[in-house]
């Protein structure tokens, strides 16, 4: 991993110094209080957007070190990985003395984000924690200013390298969950893909792999949203398919909708359909049939993500990146197809 030095935050007499106008201008023209020339204005905010110059609390308590509270972007809340993650983070911060403030970025528009930041960066910031589980988080983690420590918790891998990730290798744990499934003696895995960030999710990845390296062409993915009902949805259409006897979806919820649809569809799980979820949501062990899934520890990443965070902050530079596993848990929606049985 590259190191990179600690960058102190911009303060009044940078600006000054880029705009080539005296402190008490650019003072002047970020209160407002007094009219500036506009050719002046220009300078000066052009100088603040050059440097990241944001006149806030957490610039002043970076450079004071009096900062106690962490701040966590995330593109949602409510959904089981990012509350789980959330949660762990929360623990191990209050364990070591510092407050976290959550801020939720609805869009990766650049407004948006760039506002959901400096919002955060009103608090006495120590540092920040970035889900980079979305294109929310991914745009958030791109706009953070260069002098606040930040770290960011994701799936798959690290989008950027000099900056300490805390992941889960969901494209490892997508291959053995489908080998798995082929090793049951199913002729393919149809996939239920969640939203991706950009580029094809760690988990589409791992599952293709799998198919290709056992000589299977993958079949078409379904594309799905995060709604269960889009789950449902994808389990009626697949019903409709006599080679889909197994099928890995992107998260439970989906799992969940997939084998509703199945059901209601005239097919029986696993007599007819093995299908696998990703992430052990609470709910998977209670559903009938219980869920066969991914187990994903994300109390545990967020302590981890904390502690590189923590890392960061100490050392002044990024810390080695932590690579998660998750493991398969067996459960009774997965069994031989009916021609093998």
């Amino acid at each position: 991993m590259s190191q990179v030095p600690r960058v102190k935050p911009p303060v009044i007499a940078d600006v000054a110094r880029v705009a080539g106008v005296s402190v008490p201008t650019v003072s002047r023209v970020l209160n407002g209080t007094v009219p500036v020339s506009a050719e002046r204005r220009e300078r000066v905010m052009a100088a603040v957007k050059k440097l990241g110059f944001r006149p806030n609390g957490a610039a002043r308590s970076l450079a004071s070190q009096a900062g106690s509270m962490i701040a966590v972007f995330a593109g949602n809340t409510t959904r089981y990985g990012y509350a789980a993650t959330i949660q762990g983070i929360e623990e191990a911060a209050r364990q070591a003395g510092y407050m976290v403030v959550i801020s939720v970025v609805e869009t990766a528009d650049g407004p948006t984000v760039e506002r959901a930041i400096d919002h955060a960066l009103g608090q006495p910031l120590a540092g920040a924690i970035v889900l980079e589980f979305d294109p929310p988080g991914v745009a958030a983690l791109a706009q953070m200013p260069s002098w606040l420590p930040a770290v960011a918790a994701a799936s798959g891998g690290s989008s950027d390298e000099a900056i300490s990730h805390a992941y889960m290798d969901d494209r490892h744990a997508a291959t053995q969950a489908t080998r798995y499934l082929l090793d049951l003696g199913h002729r393919t895995v149809h996939h239920v893909a969640i939203p991706s960030v950009g580029v094809e999710s760690a988990r589409m990845v791992g599952w293709r792999e799998a198919l290709r390296d056992a000589g299977i062409e993958p079949p078409p993915v379904i594309h799905a949203g995060w709604d269960p009902l889009a789950g449902y949805d994808a389990g009626v259409r697949l019903a409709r398919d006599a080679s889909a006897t197994a099928v890995l979806a992107g998260n439970d919820e989906l799992a969940i909708g997939v084998m509703k649809g199945l059901v209601d569809s005239g097919r029986s799980i696993p007599g007819d359909v093995s299908v696998i979820g990703f992430d052990d949501h609470p709910l998977s062990q209670l559903w009938v049939p219980p869920l066969t899934t991914v187990r994903q520890d994300f109390v545990g990443l967020g302590h981890q993500v904390f502690g590189l965070l923590v890392g960061r902050m100490d050392a002044g530079e990024p810390r080695p990146s932590v690579r998660m596993i998750p493991d398969l848990v067996v459960r009774q929606s997965t069994g031989r197809p009916a021609a093998s049985s």
